[in-house]
């Protein structure tokens, strides 16, 4: 892996976390359940886990920004993932929540994908 790899993974992978922690604050927010850290996190861990599994099943590291495949299966296992871990601990996931969850963290995991592309194409041009 290239020295300058592990940066860009490790900010990947913070940006996918930051996707999972404003979808958790927002949706607490919204619901008025509380803000505490205790609160978010005990939210925020299933899907966090499911991201870090996501990371880890995909080899995410290798190619960070891409869309397809690492953007699309990373999503999908933090869904996949969260929502099993939600169930086995007794939290639910009735399928409103499993929609919303989809749909938001497929927008911005994916999101940020698509605009780091964007502008590392951009700055390629200019270089050229």
């Amino acid at each position: 892996m290239r020295s300058s790899a592990v940066p860009r993974a490790l900010v990947a992978l913070l940006a996918d976390l930051a996707c999972v922690l404003a979808f958790v604050v927002i949706g607490r927010t919204d619901h008025g359940t509380g803000t505490a850290l205790a609160s978010i996190a005990s939210t925020a861990w299933p899907l966090a886990a499911g991201t870090a599994l996501g990371w880890v099943v995909t080899l995410a590291w290798t190619a960070p920004a891409r869309i397809w495949p690492t953007g699309v299966f990373v999503w999908a296992v933090t869904v996949a993932g969260g929502m099993t871990l939600r169930l086995l601990t007794g939290e639910g996931a009735p399928l409103g929540f499993v929609l919303v969850t989809s749909l938001f963290l497929a927008a911005t995991m994916l999101g940020w994908r698509a605009v780091a592309r964007i502008l590392a194409s951009r700055a390629r041009r200019r270089r050229a």
